[in-house]
């Protein structure tokens, strides 16, 4: 006996056409720090691991480290300036969305990051901000609090929620593995969703109305 339940005709031309899922959104990843011995892929790794977990983000990874970029600004700059943007800005011009990822170096972000950012203008402008931190006692909220101010500045908008890592040193094991991980992981998931949020309804913005600000 056949089973299959057949639709009516007429309902089947009644009911909705299914609604296509979203392209994922592009994130990139900026790991601020290029300081020897830093700490930072550590967290990034387990960043990833969070990102990568999601089928509607697809993560792109821009290092400082792997990027020379001199602190004096040019409107002219240089082959050699002009070489070492190509590593980096188109990453951040396909981006829809980004996470920064910074320590926090007396009381306030890397000079590595300040100068990726601003030998870049138009690459910023209405996207999301999303910030991971680490540090010591503070877990880096001192530097994410400054670099509010400088997206706000680049026509960014930055996420309310943010992951800090307090004494990350001690979080992780030799492996890389955060040691209690429930509460970092919730904490991601909620920043994640908002920059998902964000980034998509933005998108969909500037497909209508490019953004004039």
């Amino acid at each position: 006996m056949n089973s299959t339940t057949e639709v009516p005709v007429s309902l089947a031309a009644s009911l909705p056409a299914p609604v296509p899922l979203p392209e994922p959104l592009r994130i990139a990843v900026i790991v601020g720090s290029n300081r020897e011995g830093r700490f930072g892929p550590v967290v990034a790794e387990w960043l990833l691991g969070r990102i990568r977990d999601r089928a509607d983000l697809a993560v792109d990874v821009v290092d400082t480290a792997d990027v020379h970029l001199p602190t004096a600004l040019s409107h002219s700059p240089s082959a050699e300036v002009t070489a070492e943007l190509g590593k980096v800005t188109p990453h951040l011009a396909a981006a829809d969305a980004f996470v920064v990822l910074t320590p926090e170096y007396n009381h306030s972000f890397p000079a590595s990051l300040k100068t990726l950012i601003d030998w870049h203008f138009h690459e910023w402008r209405a996207k999301p901000v999303a910030f991971v931190s680490y540090g010591g006692l503070s877990g880096g909220l001192r530097a994410v609090e400054q670099l509010r101010q400088v997206f706000a500045e680049l026509h960014a908008v930055t996420v309310r929620d943010t992951v800090s890592f307090h004494n990350a040193g001690a979080s992780f094991d030799d492996q890389g593995r955060h040691k209690d991980p429930s509460a970092p992981d919730a904490a991601a998931k909620v920043m994640l969703d908002q920059l998902a949020w964000w980034g998509l309804a933005l998108r969909e913005a500037k497909s209508v109305r490019p953004y004039g600000g």
